[in-house]
């Protein structure tokens, strides 16, 4: 478990760029009239990153829980669809430097990646459950198994007396 987290760990330092989504878009993007839509993509993202920001107790944190990764950097994997696809629809008409659809884009591809991770140590954590609460249930209804000392779990009664 510890593997995974560590990837996952390396992987939120990459994703430090997400918080620089402020800087890249906010004023580009604020030129034009109807370029609202960009806006709201990128004030979306902001609040991301400051969950992120929360979630990783500002980066100090190096337990990070991969269900709560898992979900956060599937919105923002969302969110990153549809400003890239908003970028494409309305970069010329609102401004957007080719530098900032290049930057979001990279970003993106990132996060995905991350994505990715998040959500395979999280399945693997709840894999790991499921298995472990089997075996306490196998464990407690102490089957033939446990009686003759089969598993981990079994219990083999010692004669008393003399041998």
């Amino acid at each position: 478990m510890t593997h995974i987290r560590s990837h996952l760990l390396a992987a939120f330092a990459v994703a430090g760029l997400i918080v620089s989504a402020d800087a890249i878009g906010s004023s580009a993007l604020a030129q034009a009239s109807g370029c609202e839509q960009g806006q709201k993509i990128i004030a979306e993202r902001r609040s991301l990153g400051e969950q992120f920001q929360k979630l990783s107790n500002g980066g100090k944190n190096k337990q990070l829980d991969p269900r709560a990764a898992c979900s956060l950097f599937t919105k923002f994997s969302a969110n990153g669809e549809s400003g890239l696809k908003w970028m494409t629809e309305n970069k010329d008409w609102c401004q957007v430097p080719d530098k900032v659809v290049e930057d979001f884009s990279a970003e993106h591809k990132r996060i995905q990646t991350i994505k990715g991770q998040a959500c395979g140590a999280a399945a693997k954590m709840a894999e790991m459950e499921k298995r472990a609460k089997q075996r306490a249930q196998q464990a407690q209804q102490g089957g033939l198994a446990g009686k003759m000392g089969g598993g981990l779990t079994g219990t083999l009664s010692v004669p008393k007396g003399a041998l």
